[in-house]
């Protein structure tokens, strides 16, 4: 019994330890690029999407990627058939049927280039310019060379595939 009560105390510590993503709001995320500029993380998604799901329970949920991410993105969470009014760079994005089943958010088509499909992530710049729109479910493993590619800036030295060729990772 007392193994057991040792072992559920380690395993609630670990849960209470845990890293997690920080998550913002567009609108949050564009007011602390102003006070400290970093990389702004957009994962579009909606709903409905059981990949979007997934992704948040493994590949978010994971430490490495959890504390990669807060250190290093603002990470925004946009539900891509949200309701919210979005004003940015002098224009006002809604959705435009927010009652209808499936309506999709201005600003979501801005950010993929009314290529909608979800899970999608946007990467942008300390200056609010997107740099790369990233399609699709990644495990941590494979989701962890994507974000330290853009979050170390290797953007500029070279191409993914030769980075992701040479890199190493601590996802295990």
């Amino acid at each position: 019994m007392k193994t057991a009560i040792t072992f559920l105390a380690i395993i609630i510590s670990f849960g209470l330890n845990a890293q997690k993503v920080n998550w913002m709001s567009w609108d949050e995320a564009v007011e602390a690029n102003k006070q400290n500029p970093k990389l702004i993380f957009v994962d579009v998604y909606t709903d409905w999407c059981g990949w979007c799901k997934k992704m948040d329970a493994s590949t978010f949920g994971n430490p490495v990627i959890a504390k990669y991410m807060s250190e290093n993105y603002y990470a925004v969470k946009f539900n891509a058939e949200g309701k919210d009014t979005i004003n940015f760079a002098g224009n006002t994005f809604v959705n435009q049927n927010p009652d209808a089943s499936r309506s999709t958010h201005q600003f979501a088509r801005a950010l993929l280039d009314n290529q909608m499909g979800y899970p999608k992530f946007v990467v942008f710049n300390n200056k609010i310019e997107r740099m790369s729109i990233i399609p699709g479910y990644h495990t941590a493993k494979d989701f962890e060379p994507m974000l330290k590619f853009f979050g170390e800036q290797k953007n500029f030295e070279t191409s993914f595939d030769e980075f992701k060729a040479n890199f190493k990772g601590e996802v295990n």
